[in-house]
């Protein structure tokens, strides 16, 4: 008579555990479906370079009364000033064609309608973008195709042949200083910083910057006087990292 009360606290535990157990399971397919506290960060980095080359945009414009004519004119200071640039040191692998055209010039004639217009001549205008490996001999480049004929253009853009250090060290500094102000955050929030999620960057051109005092003046040997300054590699990195629970 004594065992039959035992037997049912016995089936009431043994019914009890398989409850217990499917209420753990569900509560910890909840906590898996819960997004993940994360922290993202955007930061830049900078580094900056002396040029080591020059790309040099300049163009010889001719006009005269017939096309032929002013396409004969223009090629001949063009070819000129290409022969000084071999003669120079520039490769033919560094001298572009850019921009060739012929327009005709317009005067406006009275006519008992009104005023037209009417050709006047023409003009061609034939460009070139050279790069001057050689920052020494810019000035001397720049002088010497002037005399021969260039006038219009001028615009220099200075670069460097392998920019590459530069960029890894503004990539560096980048994702150090996203570090540093994921840490700050952290920190201030009172959770502790975890493992990267995610990380991505973007790249910027080189932004030309005034010119200092301790950067690289061109030294040239005659000609127009060139300051090189410098050029700055700007790098911004994303990332995202997982706050610890």
């Amino acid at each position: 008579m004594t065992t039959f009360p035992v037997k049912m606290v016995a089936a009431g535990l043994i019914l009890a555990a398989p409850l217990y157990a499917t209420g753990t399971l569900a509560q910890q397919t909840m906590e898996s479906q819960m997004p993940q506290a994360t922290i993202s960060i955007s930061a830049d980095g900078e580094a900056t370079l002396v040029p080591d080359m020059a790309t040099v945009s300049m163009a010889v414009v001719s006009e005269a009364d017939a096309a032929d004519a002013a396409l004969s004119e223009n090629s001949a200071a063009m070819k000129k000033v290409m022969a000084a640039l071999k003669e120079a040191g520039i490769a033919d692998k560094d001298m572009q064609t850019d921009n060739f055209s012929i327009n005709p010039r317009y005067k406006q004639i009275k006519t008992d309608d009104g005023m037209t217009n009417e050709i006047n001549g023409y003009q061609v205008r034939n460009g070139l973008n050279v790069k001057v490996r050689n920052l020494s001999n810019l000035g001397a480049v720049l002088d010497q195709s002037i005399k021969l004929g260039v006038n219009s253009g001028g615009g220099i853009s200075f670069s460097n042949s392998d920019p590459s250090g530069a960029e890894n060290e503004a990539r560096k500094e980048a994702v150090s200083n996203a570090i540093a102000k994921a840490e700050t955050l952290a920190e201030a929030a009172g959770v502790k910083l975890g493992d990267v999620l995610s990380i991505t960057e973007n790249s910027s051109m080189p932004q030309p910057v005034m010119f200092r005092a301790e950067a690289m003046m061109v030294k040239s040997d005659g000609g127009a006087p060139v300051a090189a300054g410098e050029n700055t590699y700007s790098v911004t990195v994303n990332m995202t990292f997982a706050i610890e629970q």
